[in-house]
């Protein structure tokens, strides 16, 4: 039987989800206020009457559940992509970094790329923020993640060799887009052993990641080494080419493609509605950023700058414009601070630059002259949401503000550019123009077409693309493979967060959050990234803040001492033991009766004397 030492586990969930039987669950290995949590037991039918009532008709979907209901670690269960973050922050605090990036990439397989520009939901939820200040969970990752960057200390994961011959599946997978959701699909299939082909429109690959977020967040070197390692693993990239127009769906078919994934994004931009937004000088905030991106040095901005809009990508907008000329950059946004969409720390970081932040005020026109922008009249926003919290935002029209610019860069959403991608298709459309797909397996009405990231959810962050990604190449695996189902016995991916108003911290590290430096020899308003990773000696005191939540917990009454978890176990956490020496007794063929007899009439008994205790 297995046995888990809470100690030494770290709710990784390698154990959960390789269990034949369904008999681990992650769990939480801090007390509560009434102490240690007590985990239900499956039924056994030796102290039970057994019957129908007792079968599990749904066994293949409902075998393997992640998590009891009294829930793990926050980390892991507020990670869109569901990364053992207190497995990898465990093996950094042994100086294991190697190991550490490859748990890490079981479930992201751009880590560096998250290191810079995550939004750190992990670390929102993370039970240390209940004490003081949440462990600065990015920033180890950040420094792991670092490895990849050099090609001789790279993680490149090991390709599950699908034949004895070492030749991949012959199966052609076609991905359109070269975003984080594309590529995470293409990094997981040729984990696989396949050899996908990512079609890009683009002349290089890395979507948004490249074309819509500024250097000085995330660094194009960053993205192509993790490129890089995609290309080693067999990905093969065609870009330049926009599928619908230089080739068709119909056409990669006739090549012998059996499966598509589409994740091309939200790469366009929105404008407003309001008078004068198509006068020289207005520019929605993606085509902006994007040429930015493709040249730093030819998008040169004069006078005064206007941004509409209060989310990240604004701020990206506000100091990208900072940085090609503007003398003044001002941000208008229709929330009030407390409500306003962008990450404080990137506010923060605008105003810093010397960016004014206003909130409260909606567009209203843009006054034009010549042709050109002259001013833009903003009015008083009220109220965003209505009761039921939708978008339904009032405004004062009778108060009013100009303010004279020469330049105004609407970044208030982004939109689909499907083009003639699917032309003839089955695929159906939605709200935001988003395809329409289930919400387990990403497939659309065309059975052969998948959906993920940006073009399925409408915009979002990148580890939520990436994380679809993996469950795309899941799909697709499972839809080109014979006699295969895309649901049956497939890990569903939910968790729940423990309670943490009802847990008991008796003793932890009291050392205070560590803080990253900046670079100072690099200008505050220069296009490269000044964040500096952390030492190997914060990193040593950031990891033991961790309070180490989670663990896995065995039902002995499901174990079956297969042994499985104990092969999967990076952390030698979970054991087997002999505890029932008598069933591995052999009896004769002749003899069953004899032994059978006494066993029943035990059964019997304790079945007997169950139904008078209860």
């Amino acid at each position: 039987m297995a046995h888990v030492t809470p100690e030494d586990c770290v709710a990784c969930g390698r154990c959960v989800e390789y269990c034949p039987a369904g008999a681990v669950r992650l769990g939480q290995k801090l007390c509560t206020k009434n102490g240690p949590v007590k985990y239900p037991k499956h039924a056994l039918p030796d102290t039970n009457k057994w019957g129908e009532d007792k079968w599990d008709y749904n066994y293949r979907d409902t075998n393997r559940i992640n998590c009891y209901d009294t829930g793990t670690a926050p980390c892991k269960t507020a990670c869109p992509a569901h990364i053992a973050v207190q497995g990898y922050l465990k093996k950094a605090a042994q100086g294991k970094y190697t190991e550490a990036l490859a748990l890490i990439k079981k479930e992201n397989p751009f880590p560096a790329v998250c290191g810079a520009i995550c939004n750190r939901r992990c670390e929102d939820a993370c039970t240390r923020g209940t004490i003081d200040q949440a462990v600065a969970i990015d920033e180890v990752k950040k420094f792991i993640a670092a490895q990849d960057l050099k090609a001789e200390t790279r993680y490149i994961p090991p390709i599950i060799k699908p034949s004895v011959n070492d030749e991949p599946w012959a199966e052609k997978v076609a991905i359109i887009g070269a975003g984080p959701a594309g590529m995470s699909c293409a990094f997981y299939l040729a984990e696989k052993g396949y050899k996908p082909t990512v079609f890009e429109k683009e002349q290089r690959p890395g979507g948004m990641l490249m074309n819509g977020i500024p250097s000085f967040r995330l660094e194009k070197d960053v993205v192509e080494a993790e490129i890089d390692i995609l290309k080693q693993m067999g990905v093969e990239f065609r870009c330049g080419v926009e599928v619908g127009k230089d080739i068709t769906l119909d056409q990669l078919r006739k090549e012998g493609y059996k499966a598509f994934y589409i994740a091309i994004g939200c790469q366009g931009g929105r404008k407003v509605g309001i008078p004068g937004e198509d006068a020289e000088g207005v520019k929605t905030g993606v085509d902006f950023l994007r040429a930015v991106n493709l040249d730093e040095n030819s998008s040169k901005l004069s006078g005064n700058t206007v941004v509409v809009g209060g989310g990240n990508v604004a701020v990206d907008v506000a100091r990208a414009a900072s940085r090609c000329g503007s003398a003044k950059v001002e941000m208008f946004c229709l929330e009030s601070r407390d409500i306003m969409p962008a990450a404080k720390d990137e506010v923060a970081e605008a105003e810093h630059e010397g960016i004014t932040v206003n909130c409260g005020w909606g567009p209203k026109e843009v006054v034009v002259e010549n042709g050109k922008v002259k001013a833009i009249v903003f009015k008083k926003c009220l109220s965003v949401f209505d009761a039921d919290h939708k978008f339904a935002p009032k405004y004062d029209e009778n108060d009013t503000k100009t303010v004279e610019c020469e330049n105004v860069l609407l970044s208030v959403g982004q939109s689909i550019v499907w083009g003639d991608l699917l032309a003839g298709s089955k695929v159906e459309l939605g709200r935001g123009n988003g395809a329409v797909a289930d919400s387990f397996t990403y497939q659309t009405a065309e059975p052969d077409i998948f959906v993920g990231g940006d073009v399925y959810t409408g915009p979002k962050f990148a580890i939520d693309a990436i994380a679809a990604g993996k469950q795309g190449a899941e799909s697709i695996h499972r839809f080109v493979q014979p006699h295969c189902t895309l649901t049956i016995g497939r890990n569903r991916r939910q968790f729940i967060e423990l309670d943490k108003k009802n847990i008991v911290v008796d003793s932890y590290d009291n050392s205070s959050r560590q803080i990253p430096g900046t670079d100072s020899s690099i200008s505050e308003k220069s296009f490269r990234d000044n964040r500096v990773t952390f030492t190997e000696e914060q990193v040593k005191a950031e990891t033991a803040r961790c309070l180490g939540c989670g663990a896995s917990v065995v039902d002995p009454n499901k174990c079956i001492g297969c042994g499985v978890c104990t092969t999967k176990c990076a952390f030698d956490a979970i054991k087997l033991s002999r505890e029932l020496p008598q069933c591995s007794k052999m009896v004769c063929s002749e003899d069953k009766v004899k032994s059978l007899l006494p066993y029943m009439m035990k059964r019997g008994v304790k079945i007997l004397f169950s139904k008078k205790d209860n």
